[in-house]
């Protein structure tokens, strides 16, 4: 089987590259590396997510669930420095490399985990959950980790999920509404869609 960037190990050589990026109003260095996902810069989808992702009214942690190298959750550790902010992801390499981005951004309200989905963190429950799912794994994959996220979510808690048209926004609307009591579209840019799907 070919590797992608939501295989848990790879044999892809090490080629780690260090730049600067500015979201909400934090600029952050990532390092990144081959086999990780958009390892040039903050791909688009995220990038609108970190942007319009609103903390929900109800106390709790956030989940970033397929973390890659850290963008989303560090950006959210940065931005609410009073909530612990879990990371995820299966891709070991992109693991070390967001733990080694929380350092060398001095952020310490992150546990970051090597996990498929949410079974590293299957005690905690959460405020909300963020995720830039990986399309190229399948549908099936996908709606697993929205039922996982509802199981994690608290009362109130809310799920934001970035997806392209083309990739199977529609299919994923309908998951969600099947799952959630209230699911809206928050932003839409260039055909991405931020859904936001309240546990009630």
């Amino acid at each position: 089987m070919s590797e992608h960037y939501y295989s848990n190990k790879t044999n892809a050589p090490s080629e780690e590259r260090t730049w600067k990026y500015t979201l909400r109003g934090e600029t952050l260095r990532f390092t990144t590396d081959n086999a990780v996902f958009s390892k040039k810069e903050v791909d688009f989808g995220s990038r609108v997510l970190i942007e319009a992702f609103q903390a929900p009214e109800v106390d709790g942690s956030f989940l970033d669930l397929g973390c890659g190298y850290g963008p989303i959750g560090l950006t959210l550790a940065k931005t609410y420095p009073g909530r612990k902010i879990y990371m995820v992801d299966i891709n070991e390499r992109a693991v070390e490399l967001s733990r080694k981005n929380a350092e060398q951004n001095e952020i310490s309200n992150v546990v970051v985990e090597v996990g498929d989905r949410l079974k590293e963190v299957r005690d905690v429950n959460f405020a909300a959950v963020l995720t830039n799912p990986p399309i190229r794994a399948g549908k099936k994959v996908v709606h697993a980790m929205f039922e996982e996220a509802y199981q994690s979510l608290v009362d109130r808690g809310e799920l934001w999920v970035v997806i392209q048209k083309k990739q199977g926004a529609p299919s994923a609307r309908k998951k969600l509404e099947e799952l959630f009591g209230e699911v809206e579209v928050v932003e839409k840019q260039k055909r991405y869609y931020i859904f936001r799907a309240k546990k009630v």
